[in-house]
């Protein structure tokens, strides 16, 4: 079986879908490795590289004549679903309850898809795999970076023969595995750091960081499943709005991350609340996309200071400004969830297994995801 890694096209996307260091694996697996001249050279990784750990380098078009699977990082653009022919496998993040059209075209060539951005995250054995965990890894630690840039004061507490500098106040809204990076980056740069999350349980998490855990008396527990948030609902929403104003005004930065999949993010800091916020202060909105974000007035890849003087960074694909660490990750992901789907050197459907049936979306012409082929259906809504 022939494994194809693309260059990823999207603007400004930087990683690869698999890295050198994780050739071997799959080569060991019987599996052969094709690699699209140039596909590693965003994240530093030179053609020559994938030569030596035993890859085959070959151009874009010869690439997918020849390829059983194509790996990628986000989904294929126009031009490269164009290419693809019936019978192939897609592996990537495809986002289809966000973008289910996508789904209904690679079914209408018989193409399978496999995205990793459905895999059960509660399921231990497929840790490994789980690539929205591992750049959300990324995304966190690189959010406070971000931060920390446009913030006109130090993070830690200095104490210097020009005076003291205190230290800076962070707050992280939600703290999931983004969150919790955010909160021990930023710990480890010395700023004096709160979290807060609407699943109780993340208090002991978000405490064993250092971090102070603020607890709202006006929303319960809204502990979900596969490992997220559900949604709260419009009167809890706006409770918990009502209630983190107040916390969100004293404090110097504020980052948040929280998503629902295939929704518009939760709105988490109100124009007002933003407008409580001192001048200087610096907002980095994880959340912000296509669909919005958890920050009145933020734009998904624009920074945007407002008349009071707040800094509002619309933070959009975080991890592929870190391409080389952000790629090292997601190759051992992919080619985790790959050699699990293949037995003997053949790729293996089965929608059946628990992992799969998260990750399949179409397979022999048809949108096999129940809640993809929901959303198609005109039942769903987003």
């Amino acid at each position: 079986m022939k494994v194809a890694v693309v260059k990823e096209n999207a603007p400004g996307e930087r990683r690869v879908a698999l890295v050198p260091e994780t050739v071997p694996r799959l080569t060991q697996a019987g599996l052969d490795v094709l690699v699209e001249a140039g596909a590693g050279d965003g994240a530093w990784f030179p053609d020559s590289a994938y030569s030596e750990a035993g890859a085959t380098i070959v151009k874009t078009d010869d690439l997918y004549q020849a390829a059983d699977v194509i790996l990628t990082v986000t989904r294929p653009n126009e031009a490269q679903v164009g290419k693809l022919r019936a019978g192939q496998t897609v592996f990537g993040m495809l986002s289809p309850l966000i973008d289910p059209e996508l789904a209904r075209e690679l079914a209408g060539k018989n193409v399978t898809a496999v995205s990793l951005d459905g895999l059960p995250r509660t399921l231990s054995r497929a840790q490994g795999m789980d690539a929205l965990s591992s750049q959300a890894n990324v995304a966190g630690y690189k959010a406070v970076l971000v931060a920390a840039t446009s913030y006109g004061r130090f993070f830690p507490l200095l104490i210097t023969a020009a005076g003291t500098a205190r230290p800076a106040k962070l707050l992280v809204l939600g703290t999931g595995v983004a969150g919790l990076q955010a909160i021990g980056t930023a710990r480890r740069l010395g700023a004096q750091v709160s979290g807060y999350d609407v699943r109780p349980a993340s208090k002991g998490e978000v405490e064993s960081l250092g971090a102070t855990f603020i607890e709202l008396t006006s929303v319960a527990s809204a502990a979900g499943e596969g490992g997220y948030a559900r949604e709260l609902t419009e009167d809890e929403k706006a409770a918990q709005q009502a209630e983190l104003t107040s916390h969100i005004a004293r404090h110097d930065v504020v980052i948040t991350t929280a998503q629902v999949p295939g929704r518009r993010p939760p709105l988490l800091i109100t124009e007002d609340a933003v407008k409580s916020m001192a001048a200087g202060s610096v907002i980095v909105d994880m959340g912000a996309s296509a669909l919005g974000g958890n920050v009145a007035g933020s734009v998904a890849g624009e920074t945007v200071v407002t008349e009071n003087g707040v800094t509002i960074i619309g933070a959009q694909n975080l991890p592929s400004t870190m391409p080389t660490a952000a790629s090292s990750a997601y190759s051992r992901n992919i080619s985790a969830l790959l050699l699990h789907m293949t037995s003997d050197g053949v790729l293996t459907i089965d929608t059946g297994d628990e992992i799969q049936a998260g990750v399949v979306v179409t397979h022999d012409g048809q949108v096999v995801h129940p809640a993809v082929a929901k959303l198609l259906d005109g039942e769903g809504g987003r």
